[in-house]
């Protein structure tokens, strides 16, 4: 074959090779997929489940009595009794959060705990026979609050602070016998105070987070009007308490912008 016989056939396979290998080239290069952005805005609504511990001391309760049976100012004095009532917390809440420069969350919730704690003392009353005593009795039903909260979060772990306003639900006992007669009295008080506490709260799943959290409330002095309707008595003891809850909690969440 000559020599410009061989070129023209080489420029014909060339040609004819070339579609072939420009199917196998791929058009595109596909661009990598970007996780999207998480964040904590959003409302969400969950249960908890704890334990709590108090600090209450009842004063006059020995007046209660003696004044209730020998009339007023039968005592001298200030008897204040200390009782450390403790239970278990169960309850839910409902709240909703806020997150702004990348990292910082704000939020607000509402929560109410029913509560097991109860605990009692034993006073002696000195004017009624040997051995007469008064079981001073405490005992805290429920826990509401609402409260606003400032947290740190490190994508889907958030630490947070949190305070506001509190209500605790108590009952008060005072019973026992007194020179021979047998005595109940009893008190309702729903009293206002302050709260603050901390947290983490991490999210394990799609609209699922698992949260730990300490809380202290502060409820301050108040009175409370006691009524024995044993023997038709009543008159008010002074009431000072604090409460101190651990709880867990799991929330669900709605409104989870780029999920």
């Amino acid at each position: 074959m000559t020599m410009p016989s061989l070129t023209r056939a080489a420029a014909l396979a060339t040609a004819l090779a070339g579609p072939a290998f420009a199917a196998d080239v791929p058009r595109s290069v596909p661009v990598a997929s970007v996780a999207p952005y998480f964040s904590w805005t959003g409302c969400y609504l969950g249960a908890h489940l704890g334990g709590d511990w108090a600090q209450k001391n009842i004063t006059d309760p020995v007046q209660l009595v003696q004044d209730g049976f020998l009339g007023a100012d039968s005592i001298v004095g200030i008897t204040t009794v200390g009782t450390a009532p403790n239970g278990i917390v169960i309850g839910g809440q409902i709240g909703c959060d806020y997150q702004f420069a990348s990292t910082w969350v704000i939020g607000v919730e509402g929560a109410a705990s029913g509560s097991t704690m109860k605990g009692s003392t034993s006073v002696p009353l000195p004017l009624g026979n040997p051995g007469d005593n008064a079981l001073v009795g405490a005992r805290t039903d429920f826990l509401p609050s609402v409260t606003a909260r400032l947290g740190y979060a490190f994508d889907r772990v958030l630490f947070y602070g949190k305070g506001g306003v509190a209500w605790a639900g108590d009952k008060y006992t005072v019973t026992g016998t007194f020179a021979g007669t047998g005595f109940g009295f009893e008190g309702l008080d729903t009293r206002p105070g302050w709260t603050a506490g901390a947290g983490v709260d991490w999210t394990f799943a799609r609209h699922w987070s698992a949260s730990v959290e300490y809380d202290y409330y502060q409820f301050g002095h108040g009175t409370v009007l006691m009524s024995d309707s044993i023997n038709v008595l009543s008159g008010l003891v002074d009431a000072k308490q604090s409460v101190q809850v651990v709880k867990a909690g799991i929330n669900f969440h709605i409104w989870w912008p780029g999920w």
